[in-house]
């Protein structure tokens, strides 16, 4: 069966992609008390231990507000991490799978965002995660990465329980009404992944 080393495996995306793999290879789903990804050796030992034919990183630091003030441990795990992933896949050939985020863009647009606009992040967490997106080309090794927005699901915290939390406790709903975004279910992303990784293996881009 093929190999597949999934970081992140306690967040949203990472919990729900735990099923969506399993059909695919031999999982190995890693936390952060197992392998901390501000430590660049932990990351490279712990890709050695497993041999992996695909690389999952579904880690991330997501503390928008709170990377303001911790620019360096943001830059780590959303940067540098990825980086070491990638070089990594480049040199084991394995496939890496990369999750980035719409924060990487300033929101001035007035339609949809597509792969080819120009990013222009307005945040620690949007730079850094660009940061990350840009370590994975510049490796050149075999990668897929998904940018995604406003992610929910039954696992972890986000905005969709968070208003229906203070809903249920009666409290006033006080919530900016000038943004648009696209919520987008941690299930689903981890759907379409093992879709495209499914589709990738019938089209032999992937070994076991």
């Amino acid at each position: 069966m093929t190999p597949i080393l999934l970081f992140g495996c306690d967040g949203q995306v990472g919990w729900q992609l735990q099923r969506s793999l399993s059909p695919l290879g031999m999982v190995t789903a890693v936390d952060r008390a197992e392998c901390d990804l501000a430590d660049p050796e932990a990351i490279r030992q712990t890709i050695a231990a497993v041999q992996p034919k695909i690389i999952v990183n579904a880690a991330a630091y997501t503390a928008v507000d709170r990377a303001e003030s911790e620019p360096e441990l943001a830059r780590a795990i959303n940067a540098t991490a990825p980086a070491v992933m990638a070089e990594a896949a480049r040199k084991s050939g394995a496939l890496l799978v990369h999750y980035s985020t719409d924060y990487v863009f300033d929101g001035s647009k007035q339609t949809s965002y597509v792969e080819t606009d120009t990013t222009c992040p307005l945040s620690v967490y949007g730079v850094t995660k660009r940061e990350g997106e840009e370590a994975v080309a510049a490796a050149e090794c075999r990668a897929l990465v998904f940018r995604t927005s406003w992610v929910f699901g039954a696992r972890g915290n986000n905005f969709v329980k968070t208003v229906l939390r203070l809903a249920g406790e009666g409290r006033a709903l006080r919530i900016v009404d000038d943004q648009v975004g696209a919520p987008t279910p941690a299930a689903l992303i981890s759907d379409v992944t093992g879709q495209v990784l499914a589709a990738s293996r019938r089209g032999a881009q992937i070994e076991d």
